[in-house]
């Protein structure tokens, strides 16, 4: 029996972990869950279900509701989920959306709880401050594609691995080219043709920004350079990535695109849940196709490769901007393009500021630290915010 804490799990990843858990009750039992408190009817209906110890929640009246309703302990504030990170279980899922998900990250990883990561804005802003805290097999992968690579990584020693093959469904604008992008609606972008996700992920998935955060995260988990990641398109999302090895093989992981997967096996690692998902059908036939990426429709992945290189404060920057200019798209205050355009001129800012008095300067990775980080990250937002009109 595994105690398993989950955060943000109100969310897409959150509910499908307490999917997971409702059908495998032998084996996971639920001690704390955390939420922002958008969603506080649904988080009372899962504190009635799954009777977890102590819930955080950020906003101080979202929280008093659940506490009056269910009679749970309840911790409230902006640190809520950090504090519940750092709670006695065996494994922390951090499913929290964006940013804020770095200080529970950072906590889980103190305490010394198995971390299953589904969160990688805090391993692509934190990069090194999350890897120094983390021992040996500490921090396992929870998106489809770095479970990919978790998995087909055993099939040979980290000196054979050649590169890591990331897979991309192109989200809902294969195949277009940039002028067919410039008058995308968030409707439209929101309509993502194989995954149910959160908005900013779905919005992330039709620029490749998400992949562009799963080039960084891919690189800090598995110790490879940006430059040996090869991002490849394939729609269908059957192979969620494969790993190429020195002598030419490539090994991919395989499964019908159902998250419940990947996350029973960051739950479970280095163990498997019987049935976690659905099976193939191999009686019916199957093609699988592969196409190389439209750099110049889809310019997200290269601006991440740059982050990475750059390393330091960068990919906080990259992540901070991407996250403005997605609320601001779906406002309609900013055009489909000029979403990771914008990110791309926040980010070239970033790096041009090098003077140590310098609001929003690029910190390198030898001088990093948690405050450089969420300084870097406040700037980029502010500094998304008056590119695209967003109101203070």
């Amino acid at each position: 029996m595994r105690d398993v804490v989950i955060l943000g799990s109100t969310g897409s990843i959150g509910t499908q972990a307490l999917d997971v858990v409702a059908r495998n009750r032998g084996s996971f039992r639920v001690v704390g869950l955390s939420a922002g408190g958008s969603a506080s009817e649904l988080l009372i209906e899962q504190v009635r279900a799954f009777a977890p110890a102590v819930v955080a929640v950020a906003d101080p009246d979202a929280a008093a509701r659940v506490a009056s309703e269910t009679g749970v302990e309840v911790w409230s504030g902006p640190d809520a989920s950090e504090r519940l990170a750092a709670a006695s279980c065996d494994v922390v899922l951090n499913g929290i959306t964006g940013a804020a998900g770095l200080k529970p990250t950072l906590a889980a990883l103190k305490s010394g709880t198995t971390l299953a990561l589904a969160n990688k804005e805090s391993l692509v802003i934190g990069g090194r401050l999350v890897t120094d805290a983390a021992r040996p097999g500490q921090i396992v992968a929870v998106d489809s594609e770095h479970s990919a690579f978790a998995q087909a990584l055993r099939a040979g020693a980290r000196s054979e691995v050649r590169r890591l093959i990331l897979t991309a469904s192109g989200g809902p604008f294969r195949g277009r080219t940039r002028e067919q992008l410039a008058d995308v609606t968030p409707e439209q972008a929101l309509a993502h043709p194989t995954w149910t996700m959160g908005r900013v992920v779905t919005i992330n998935s039709s620029t490749l920004m998400n992949k562009g955060l799963e080039l960084l995260e891919a690189a800090l988990l598995y110790g490879v350079g940006v430059d040996d990641i090869t991002v490849v398109v394939h729609p269908t999302s059957d192979v969620h990535s494969m790993v190429e090895f020195c002598d030419g093989a490539t090994i991919a992981q395989c499964s019908p695109p159902d998250m419940r997967l990947p996350i029973a096996l960051g739950l479970a690692w280095p163990d498997r849940v019987p049935d976690a998902a659905p099976a193939y059908d191999w009686s019916v036939p199957r093609t699988w196709a592969f196409e190389p990426l439209d750099a110049d429709a889809f310019p997200a992945v290269e601006l991440a490769r740059r982050c990475g290189r750059a390393a330091g404060t960068a990919p906080a920057v990259f992540n901070a901007a991407n996250e403005v200019c997605v609320d601001a798209f779906c406002d309609r205050r900013l055009p489909y393009l000029g979403i990771v355009a914008t990110v791309a001129g926040v980010v070239d800012e970033h790096l041009a500021r090098t003077s140590p008095l310098a609001a929003g300067r690029h910190v390198p990775d030898a001088e990093l630290s948690v405050d450089a980080v969420l300084a870097a990250d406040a700037w980029a937002r502010t500094r998304a915010s008056e590119l695209t009109g967003t109101p203070a």
